[in-house]
């Protein structure tokens, strides 16, 4: 396939993963507390997903790379079909769980093998590819995705119910049966050149997710630059919570609960638009000043938009604040996700991706309890501006540079070298 050719299947394979999860936001919370579970109860079973993903998530980049991207993306989508299945019936507290846990399989199968696969096949096609032009369109893609499916999941729930099925329940059914055609796409689409299969050979592959995890650490330790990239994660996840979690309450704080909670709906679909809009313009920043410091840039102007999401005192401004602030973050994303790649040997990829989703949990979960201990001692708009500094904090760290230029590539896409 040509480069072309092999970003298009990326495309449209990502636009059909990403466009159930849109389905699907407008209801989590919903949906439980209509078959009576506690807000409480919701929050636990929640919590399941993120602690498997926690667990789970560097094992299976390791799978990925070990056994190979197609497969594990198959797998993958059986198991979310599982998830999505249960939350058309689930009743309690126990069948909640299941699908949570279920579905934390699925998002740590399914972090980082499509994206890998589109890198390694289009540096084979051509080693100079512009897969930061990819990864760009890619946010423009799940941007325009999420966006247009929670509208479309809205109006399903203003339709009302459709036989024995709840208003509520109906974007489930609907994110079901598209995920079960994504996981088709995917036997269809996505092609690999993998040795001989079989039960000896599937095993000798198993055998070397411990490698496959082990190259990732090690590059880890051998590269100052992935060590960076990483830390910016860290202190990225950190400073999410602000528009992820509080954004809510200084929205709720700058005008009343029930305004705040008929606004966030729309305002949530037009900032993953925006989202896609700042993807969209990455191309023609890094062209004009490069990558690093493109992150750099986006970083800091990020960490100002959070800030006055804290500092703005009516709700037009802390809307176009968080709008602002979604299209830096879209843009942010394809930018360090092709500094990570610049980084990353084929053969790890996934491991490496596998790994800088992993330090993105506990940053979250870290900024969870801090910025909301803040929030209820100090107030709302300090938690937030701290939050939006220790973000901002993080972009010199994209300046840092390595002392040897790496950039090697086997004709498969992948290097064997672990020399940085």
């Amino acid at each position: 396939m040509t480069v072309e050719q092999i970003r298009l299947r990326y495309l449209f394979l990502l636009g059909i993963r990403w466009f159930p999860v849109g389905l699907t936001i407008p209801v989590l919370v919903l949906l439980p507390l209509e078959r009576g579970l506690s807000i409480a109860q919701v929050g636990a079973v929640a919590a399941i997903q993120g602690i498997t993903v926690l667990i789970l998530e560097l094992p299976t980049g390791g799978l990925s790379d070990a056994i190979g991207r197609r497969p594990v993306l198959l797998f993958a989508g059986v198991v979310n079909v599982a998830s999505l299945a249960i939350w058309t019936f689930a009743d309690s507290v126990a069948f909640f769980a299941a699908a949570y846990l279920l579905q934390g399989v699925y998002r740590a199968l399914d972090s980082g093998p499509l994206e890998a696969w589109f890198v390694d096949h289009a540096l084979a096609a051509d080693p100079k590819a512009d897969i930061e032009g990819g990864l760009a369109r890619s946010g423009v893609v799940l941007g325009l995705a999420i966006a247009g499916a929670a509208l479309i999941s809205g109006g399903l729930v203003w339709l009302g119910p459709v036989g024995p099925m709840s208003a509520l329940t109906v974007p489930v059914c609907v994110a079901l049966v598209v995920s079960a055609m994504g996981t088709l796409a995917v036997a269809l689409l996505m092609h690999e050149d993998r040795p001989a299969r079989g039960v000896v050979a599937f095993a000798a592959s198993v055998r070397g997710v411990p490698a496959a995890i082990g190259g990732a650490l090690r590059l880890v330790r051998r590269s100052r630059v992935v060590l960076a990239l990483l830390a910016v994660e860290l202190f990225w996840s950190f400073g999410m919570v602000t528009f992820e979690k509080l954004m809510a309450v200084r929205l709720s704080e700058v005008t009343s609960p029930d305004a705040a909670g008929a606004l966030l709906g729309p305002v949530n679909s037009v900032a993953w638009a925006a989202s896609a809009a700042g993807a969209a313009l990455v191309p023609l920043l890094t062209r004009r000043i490069g990558a690093a410091w493109s992150g750099f840039t986006l970083k800091v102007v990020q960490g100002l938009t959070i800030v006055g999401m804290g500092l703005f005192a009516g709700p037009a401004g802390v809307i176009g604040a968080f709008l602002f602030c979604y299209a830096m973050h879209g843009a942010a994303n394809p930018v360090h996700a092709g500094l990570l790649h610049r980084q990353a040997e084929g053969e790890f990829r996934t491991s490496l991706l596998s790994l800088n989703s992993m330090v993105g949990q506990p940053g979250f979960s870290l900024g969870a309890i801090v910025l909301t201990a803040i929030a209820a001692g100090a107030g709302t708009p300090t938690a937030i501006v701290v939050g939006g500094v220790v973000l901002a904090a993080a972009a010199p760290l994209y300046l840092i540079r390595s002392k040897e230029v790496f950039r090697e590539h086997s004709q498969a896409g992948t290097s064997r070298s672990l020399a940085l």
